[in-house]
């Protein structure tokens, strides 16, 4: 089987970030399918092209045995303002199409777009048309709620065309995968989608990386270079973004200045300036940031951390998400402090694999985060819950295994 693969933010080798799909497509490489991707240029995170693509409209790079990439232009000015963001979107939708049908010009037997932003959609649909294979489209976020709710769309005309582009691109999918069961309840019941079209094969686990750096890795040798020995760490991976309001943790570190407790946030994203110059304008000596580093040097720090955190921003739309490091904090054996309500607090409970806090509550936060500080007995077995229940529901190599049988099952009807 050959998959075209339409993917914005689909990551390179040394790219930091959540890899979904990067792991995906390896598995399917392994498997003997041939995998073309069609990416941006810009990462997700940082808003900037890397200097080899700088001047360039698209570049053809072979990722690895049996995938190939096409990078394609996206505008650098997503967080300019609300013009700068969209021509970020149909920038990509525009240099994609071109890449679609003037470079990636084999044969496939299925497309598969993966959302946000939900105008990749377009590209999707052009493409399948086009080459006359079956469109899946998958969801990792709900558009354009999501986007709407936290400020990214704003324009009245924009949002009526992207409440109906959504409508319409459900209807000529023949299959929509939706990443966790409250996006799936959502379409059937909320939007009217047929049960029989939707599919649900959520993020996982990467246990490919986790398995090796437990049994080589040194962690009470890299806390001691970090500083580390006489703290409690907990880390935060991930954007710092509008949604993910980080804020809160700066508050939190600042009612637990009595404590040894130290937070981490990894990453990048537009708010990182403010919360930096927040952080001094506090003297916090408890807050760490560190620029994004590729995959496997975030599990080094999650594994010589004692807590894992995944956070949102207080609002309904995000009560429907999994949070993926939430999986990669499971893999590498640390709890979680979850402040995220939903599925996500869901997911948490009922694995025992950590504690939930309120949104935007600091009190809470605050009072979940003292109950591991006064037992740390608990760090070792919540740890040990997630990682057990992840292997038994969200291991990648076997959910990647599941994706091929659908997607090999759309592509024969």
């Amino acid at each position: 089987m050959h998959i075209l693969l339409v993917h914005q933010y689909f990551l390179e080798k040394d790219d930091p970030g959540g890899s979904r799909f990067n792991e995906m497509t390896r598995v399917w490489a392994e498997n003997g399918h041939q995998v073309t991707v069609i990416g941006g240029m810009v990462h997700y995170a940082s808003g900037k092209k890397r200097d080899k693509h700088k001047g360039k409209f698209i570049v053809r790079e072979e990722y690895d045995q049996n995938i190939t990439v096409y990078r394609c232009h996206v505008s650098e000015a997503y967080n300019t303002n609300f013009i700068g963001r969209l021509w970020a979107y149909f920038s990509f939708v525009f240099s994609s199409i071109m890449a679609g049908i003037f470079y990636a010009r084999k044969k496939y037997n299925v497309v598969l777009v993966t959302s946000p932003p939900l105008f990749v959609g377009i590209t999707g649909y052009i493409l399948s048309r086009w080459k006359r294979i079956p469109l899946v489209f998958e969801i990792r976020d709900l558009w354009p709620e999501s986007a709407i709710d936290t400020g990214i769309l704003t324009n009245k005309t924009i949002i009526r065309f992207a409440y109906w582009f959504e409508k319409f691109i459900y209807k000529k999918s023949k299959l929509i995968n939706c990443l966790t069961p409250a996006f799936r309840i959502k379409l059937i019941e909320d939007k009217k989608v047929p049960a029989q079209k939707t599919v649900m094969i959520p993020n996982a686990a990467d246990f490919s990386l986790s398995e090796e750096l437990l049994h080589s890795f040194d962690a009470n040798e890299f806390r001691k270079k970090l500083s580390w020995q006489d703290k409690f760490v907990i880390t935060y991976v991930g954007a710092h973004g509008v949604a993910n309001h980080l804020i809160q943790l700066i508050d939190v570190a600042e009612s637990l200045k009595d404590t040894n407790t130290h937070i981490v946030l990894i990453g990048d994203g537009m708010q990182k300036p403010m919360l930096r110059e927040e952080t001094q304008k506090r003297n916090l000596t408890n807050v760490q940031f560190v620029d994004s580093v590729p995959k496997k040097e975030v599990f080094k720090y999650i594994l010589a951390s004692d807590l894992g955190t995944s956070v949102l921003k207080k609002n309904d739309t995000f009560k429907t998400v999994y949070s993926n490091k939430t999986f990669d904090y499971m893999s590498c054996r640390k709890p979680i402090l979850m402040v995220i309500d939903g599925v996500s607090r869901q997911l948490v409970e009922e694995a025992q694999c950590g504690v939930y806090a309120e949104p935007e509550n600091i009190a809470d936060i605050v009072a979940k985060i003292r109950l591991y500080l006064s037992d740390k007995e608990r760090l070792i077995i919540d740890g040990m819950n997630g990682y057990t229940y992840a292997q038994t529901h969200f291991d990648r190599e076997n959910l990647a295994k599941e994706y091929l049988r659908v997607l090999d099952s759309i592509s024969k009807k």
